[in-house]
């Protein structure tokens, strides 16, 4: 029992040094003048998978090794360490100014691919601002563009994708906000822009008949000589609803709504009833 508490000891005591050692080995280096050896520990680090010791080193060495030959090798790393601890914005940055100071590296389709990935995660989720989710499209389309027979390309394409349904949804959810808050003309006009702007959304269906949903609130609210005229116009909705989305799950909804139109407009006398009336 003794012999192994012994060893035990003993084997916390050598790894306790070699810990402290290699510690004290890193903040000689770290506080040291020599680029040479930080730019080997960095490396070594780096290697190791400990990113964030070895950006400690890089970031003091880097501006130091501007238009060397070791230089080109340093920034792909510095880059994609940034990458590795998950800091996106830094990575999206240093890789593209990689790709930018190194257009015939070895490295620089990879660089490229990363930063448009980099500045695709820093996308919002839909209802918040989307100014990076514009930006990241723009650099993914410009890497696809650039790089068309790349081994990324069919990621780079799904993170597009990925990035215009958010959009879509941004843009269908704003209209849809309309309609919540019962401003049904503006409500219209955001869905008829969404619908032209986006042919091929998955939410196209949703808009048309968020359009007639908009249509036929405003028609029923509407001061009694303006309800007819907005019952036909909701009818035209309903038409161009069923023309597209007929067998859509949407359906149900939508011929609720033309129910109730041809119920009230048949509450109007027609064009013959009228001119009877007036007849003396």
């Amino acid at each position: 029992m003794f012999f192994k508490y012994m060893r035990a000891s003993l084997l916390l005591l050598f790894f306790s040094v070699i810990f402290f050692s290699s510690c004290s080995e890193y903040q000689k280096v770290l506080t040291g003048d020599d680029i040479g050896n930080k730019y080997a520990m960095a490396d070594s680090l780096y290697r190791k998978g400990k990113y964030k010791k070895a950006l400690r080193l890089m970031e003091q060495i880097v501006p130091a090794y501007r238009g060397k030959p070791q230089a080109e090798r340093l920034m792909y790393l510095y880059a994609n360490t940034f990458y590795e601890l998950g800091d996106n914005y830094l990575a999206g940055y240093q890789f593209e100014r990689f790709a930018d100071t190194y257009p015939q590296s070895d490295s620089v389709e990879v660089a490229a691919y990363r930063s448009a990935k980099s500045y695709a995660k820093l996308s919002n989720r839909y209802s918040l601002d989307q100014k990076e989710t514009y930006t990241a499209l723009e650099k993914l389309q410009g890497y696809i563009n650039k790089y068309p027979n790349s081994d990324y390309r069919e990621e780079a394409n799904a993170s597009v994708a990925e990035l215009r349904l958010k959009l879509d949804r941004k843009s269908y959810e704003t209209a849809n906000q309309y309609l919540r808050i019962e401003d049904y003309k503006v409500a219209i006009e955001a869905f008829e822009n969404f619908i032209v702007d986006n042919p091929g959304s998955k939410f196209r269906s949703q808009a048309f008949l968020g359009r007639l949903e908009a249509g036929y609130r405003l028609a029923i609210n509407s001061f009694p000589a303006l309800v007819k005229l907005r019952l036909l116009k909701a009818k035209e909705y309903y038409n161009s609803f069923n023309k597209y989305y007929k067998d859509s799950e949407f359906s149900p909804r939508a011929n609720e709504i033309l129910e109730d139109i041809n119920k009230r407009l048949a509450a109007y006398p027609t064009e013959t009833e009228t001119e009877t009336e007036t007849t003396p």
